[in-house]
């Protein structure tokens, strides 16, 4: 939503179509830009040249500054490599490692990308911080700010920030958030940008070789410990080549053959096992959510209903929720859901609008759930 008042906007620029275009729209709304590079992975350096650009990593420095200086404000570009690497490349590692599948672009909006751009923003004073993320801030009736989804319904990235603090939300703007992709492609072209070497990739930025699996190799040896494959009642069906390497609902590399298709149930890294099964075994009722963000605890609580999505390219499903203990969360769905993934996000809506989220821990059932029959009060739960 425009500003009637100019304002100063620290953006994160990317050197994508995304953050370029925010930052057209951002100054063509009399605001005062300051554009960000936080440089998180590949150097921008002379060996690089000859790539495309979307072959140079996640941050394009170059293609940032270049936008800046045709736009007229300021550029910098931070080092956050060393928060990048501890707070989301080590997690990364050491989630495939401990058994669960994590998602890297959550981690980074969380602990490097807002907090970096936010940092910035103290030390300039400015107003605002931008990102050029499909989604939307909007407000209650007393004013208080709440994040909901992007127009753009294949595009809104809102699964991927309900990690932020409930707190930042009033200083935070989404210039692309009232807009459809292919108006960003026109706004782009109209920039004179090289759209045809800015196409997306929807690989992890860190992840070159397209296969997380050799960056797990290559960064991670320590992964590639060769285990045992086994059935749901524990007989041997063969060697996997490490519990890092496979996640629920793999079927493709298992390297068994004969009789029905078997599919990875789940991983035990303490065993060092892989246990595969049928399809019909993959589908969960429930399941435990833990490491919690909820905007507004008190409206969760007086939502009986609420829509999950447990994958951001999956629709969302509609389900109840319980609380389990202060900071853990079951929630039970209507229809069964495929291959829960322990370390993936479970995102709260209710409309478009987020509630937050929190870390799968697995699919569970009652039994095996202290469940909360005693109401929590509002203030014990987390803000």
């Amino acid at each position: 939503m425009p500003f009637s008042v100019s304002k100063r906007v620290v953006l994160g620029m990317s050197g994508g179509v995304d953050s370029s275009v925010a930052a057209k729209l951002l100054k063509q709304q009399g605001h005062e830009v300051i554009g960000v590079t936080l440089k998180v992975w590949e150097e921008e350096d002379e060996s690089s040249v000859s790539k495309r650009w979307e072959e140079r990593g996640c941050c394009k420095v170059g293609m940032a500054r270049h936008v800046a200086e045709l736009l007229g404000i300021s550029h910098q570009v931070i080092d956050t490599r060393e928060r990048f690497q501890k707070g989301v490349i080590d997690d990364f590692i050491g989630g495939y490692i401990e058994g669960t599948t994590p998602n890297p672009c959550v981690r980074c909006n969380e602990r490097v990308k807002f907090g970096g751009l936010f940092q910035v923003a103290d030390d300039l004073g400015a107003d605002f911080i931008a990102t050029g993320h499909y989604a939307n801030i909007r407000h209650d009736e007393a004013g208080t700010p709440f994040l909901v989804r992007g127009q753009d319904v294949k595009k809104d990235q809102s699964y991927f920030l309900y990690r932020i603090p409930p707190s930042w939300l009033s200083k935070m703007m989404f210039p692309l958030g009232e807009m459809e992709k292919p108006d960003v492609w026109k706004e782009a072209e109209a920039m004179g940008l090289p759209v045809d070497e800015l196409k997306e990739s929807q690989e992890i930025c860190f992840v070159t070789q397209g296969d997380y699996r050799q960056f797990l190799k290559q960064h991670a040896p320590q992964a590639s410990i060769p285990g045992t494959f086994v059935d749901g009642k524990g007989k041997e069906l063969g060697q996997h080549q490490g519990v890092a390497f496979y996640t629920p609902g793999q079927r493709k590399g298992l390297g068994i053959s004969g009789g029905s298709r078997l599919y990875v149930q789940r991983v035990e890294p303490e065993k060092n096992m892989v246990v595969l099964g049928p399809a019909e075994d993959l589908d969960s009722r429930e399941c435990l959510v833990s490491d919690l963000n909820i905007f507004s605890p008190e409206t969760l609580r007086n939502t009986p209903k609420i829509d999950v999505k447990f994958r951001y390219s999956s629709p969302p499903v509609s389900a109840i929720h319980r609380w389990a203990g202060s900071t853990s969360m079951t929630i039970m769905f209507d229809s069964p859901v495929r291959a829960l993934s322990p370390g993936q996000s479970a995102v709260f809506y209710l409309g478009d609008r987020v509630l937050g989220g929190g870390i799968i821990q697995g699919p569970t059932h009652k039994k095996g759930i202290q469940m909360c029959e005693e109401p929590i009060s509002v203030e014990s739960l987390p803000r």
